[in-house]
């Protein structure tokens, strides 16, 4: 099994956790959301004084992470294509499902992963969505 490994183009972890870890050739991501490396911004979040979300956009958050994801799985040495197994967060389904399963398609034409969404009432920071994939490495 290999050490962690932390990517040098995703947003740094808000945890005591690496960005994705190796076990054989298989490679496990952890919680990957739409920050912006090096800030506090989040692409399409516009939030109070108080640090609350005012409004956001989908459809940023979920380019942003997918994004993300791709360059966690390059530096990895996997690819957006070898992705076998997809668990999406989502704060709520009922206004964002339809935009982000459209953006899905849009993003993986052909073979597609195996996908699990579920709505949470919050994620650590004030995103409406992340990621937990598994990849294989050759």
């Amino acid at each position: 099994m290999s050490g962690g490994i932390e990517s040098q183009r995703a947003p740094e972890p808000v945890g005591a956790y690496p960005h994705a870890r190796r076990v054989g050739n298989l490679l496990f991501l952890s919680g990957i959301g739409p920050r912006v490396r090096g800030s506090r911004d989040i692409p399409g979040v516009k939030l109070r004084a108080d640090g609350s979300v005012e409004s956001y956009q989908i459809e940023a958050q979920c380019r942003s992470v997918f994004a993300n994801v791709r360059a966690v799985l390059e530096e990895a040495g996997s690819s957006w294509e070898r992705l076998v197994d997809v668990t999406v967060f989502m704060t709520d389904l009922r206004r964002d499902f339809a935009a982000y399963n459209r953006l899905w398609a849009e993003y993986f034409k052909g073979a597609q992963p195996c996908r699990t969404t579920v709505e949470v009432t919050a994620l650590p920071t004030p995103i409406a969505i992340e990621l937990k994939c598994i990849a294989t490495v050759e």
